[in-house]
């Protein structure tokens, strides 16, 4: 490292020495921490009509009055309890009356089916299931065909169900404290192949951890506002749009999606509300840059962007930061753990880069037996588990003995994604482990062919995957989404082949290009890559 980046890098070194999260012998978040920002703003709602404000203070008397109604049905430490609603504020109510009781909580997506709700009532032992009239069929289709015998709320009134609004007459019960290890939170991942699993988080893990999440990646403190775009039902909303703001005594901002949402509502909301801070995943700010003219991207109030779910390719920061004076800050984590990896805005910027591991956190680039790899060598991403194991990684996946070996071997757990570290530390990310391309004896990651092939101006979303060759055993394979006024054709596809051989390695050109009208995607949005080389294998 040379030494004007060890000095430029001083900041964050001095940060990672000095941090360290106490955990104490008995916590809760809502007492702890959420109402403890008495009558700061915490939450503003809309749906792009009626706006809705809410002190932390409101919110402790609304979720102390819930959570005395639904003790008062049955509802105690240890129950497993869903949250099947869209992004309306009593997700928000319900989460902290839950926390204050002890339940654990259970949030889901209402993108999901009947079917993905009989799987879930069936392996989890669901006691409670609040939801709204457009969802509760669904729940009532998967009730009936597993038998569970639950408690019914809805946000609406619905005949032979709970009334949410019936349950805050109760009298308030503010809640307890518990052990560290309790369990807080369940969250069903979204696999691109195979059931879900389903990944423990307890009372600090999420709650009292993702203070690192809010202080140093989305540079949050009291009086911002954060608006983050992730659905309730994925833990992306637990990092964003939960417990990394509160903790930093920020404002929670939410915009109700509803059936017309778009790229413009996005602009004209950044534009309305003195939002601080934003988060989206790269696929939004894709989708900003190719449909949004330039000049509009100017925001006034919003001095942070941040991005996470996959890496946000160092083309779309270029433009991004040419239009609104500001890079974009790349984020990593998992459904497992909180912010692990990230661009924090008090080291040098490197676009493309994951960034430095988070306060907090011991993270590596290891082999197949959790030995580091040299600079630049392609390795498993992996935390340090032994012999001090981070507050913010989960507990364990439920009743899944094999998973659980494979993601802790030895001193480590193996994120099950690989990359490599530059010469400066600066960690960069190649793939999931089984999406990582071997051509011809070369390895080539997915990722810096799409975004080799997202600066062309007729892409607009890319998937690389491998596909067999009889001489190459695999090359690489591009599923390509065009941009509006562009037509597929054997000459596009020769132009975007000679295009990526010039922006990246030779090597690296997807020898096989297919356009397709949309690329198949996880209910999180996440692109199904897995799904595309099976299929290209003749395996699905």
């Amino acid at each position: 490292m040379a030494g004007d980046m060890k000095q430029e890098l001083k900041h964050y070194y001095e940060i990672v020495k000095n941090f360290r999260l106490e955990v104490p012998e008995k916590f809760s978040f809502p007492l702890d921490v959420f109402d403890r920002w008495g009558n700061r703003l915490a939450l503003i709602w809309t749906d792009g009509e009626e706006v809705k404000k809410f002190t932390f203070e409101e919110l402790t008397r609304l979720s102390s009055k819930l959570a005395g109604g639904l003790k008062g049905k049955g509802i105690k430490k240890g129950d497993k309890v869903m949250l099947f609603l869209p992004s309306v504020v009593e997700w928000w109510i319900s989460v902290l009356a839950f926390m204050r009781i002890g339940a654990v909580i259970i949030p889901a997506t209402t993108l999901l089916t009947s079917h993905d709700l009989e799987y879930r009532f069936s392996v989890a032992d669901i006691k409670a299931v609040i939801t709204d009239n457009e969802n509760a069929p669904k729940v009532e289709e998967a009730v009936n065909k597993t038998g569970k015998d639950m408690l019914l709320i809805c946000v609406n009134e619905r005949q032979g169900w709970e009334n949410f609004y019936e349950l805050l007459k109760a009298d308030a019960f503010v809640g307890e404290r518990f052990a560290p290890d309790d369990p807080c939170f369940i969250f069903f991942t979204s696999g691109t192949t195979g059931l879900p699993k389903m990944v423990l988080h307890t009372q600090v893990s999420y709650p009292l951890a993702h203070v690192i999440t809010g202080k140093f990646w989305l540079n949050l403190k009291p009086g911002s506002i954060h608006w983050n775009l992730s659905d309730t039902g994925w833990a992306k909303a637990a990092w964003s749009s939960l417990f990394g703001p509160w903790n930093m005594g920020a404002t929670v901002f939410v915009r109700e999606r509803g059936k017309k949402f778009s790229p413009q509502i996005m602009i004209e909301t950044l534009k309305k509300f003195e939002i601080t801070s934003f988060c989206a995943p790269p696929t939004v700010y894709r989708m900003l840059i190719k449909e949004i003219p330039l000049k509009e991207l100017s925001f006034p109030t919003v001095k942070h962007f941040v991005s996470a779910g996959e890496p946000l390719n160092p083309e779309v920061i270029d433009v991004w930061k040419e239009a609104t004076g500001e890079y974009i800050y790349n984020g990593y984590g998992q459904t497992e753990t909180i912010n692990t990896i990230a661009m924090f805005r008090f080291i040098p910027m490197r676009k493309g880069a994951m960034g430095f591991p988070s306060p907090g956190f011991v993270i590596d680039i290891v082999d197949d037996e959790g030995r580091p790899v040299k600079p630049y060598e392609d390795g498993h991403i992996a935390i340090r588990v032994k012999p001090e194991r981070p507050v913010g990684l989960f507990k364990e996946y439920i009743n899944d003995e094999k998973e659980m070996a494979a993601a802790f071997k030895g001193d480590w757990y193996f994120t099950r994604d690989r990359g490599y570290k530059d010469e400066d530390g600066y960690f960069w990310f190649l793939g999931r482990e089984d999406d990582i391309i071997i051509s011809s004896g070369y390895r080539i990651s997915p990722f810096e062919v799409e975004s080799a092939l997202i600066k062309h101006p007729a892409v607009k979303e890319s998937a690389v995957v491998a596909s067999p060759d009889e001489v190459r055993g695999e090359v690489v394979k591009a599923f390509i989404v065009l941009k509006g006024g562009y037509e597929p054709s054997e000459e596009l596809k020769k132009e975007l082949q000679e295009f990526v051989k010039q922006e990246t390695a030779p090597y690296k050109y997807p020898r096989k290009i297919e356009f397709v009208e949309e690329l198949p995607k996880t209910i999180s949005g996440k692109i199904k890559r897995k799904e595309l080389r099976l299929k290209e294998f003749g395996k699905l």
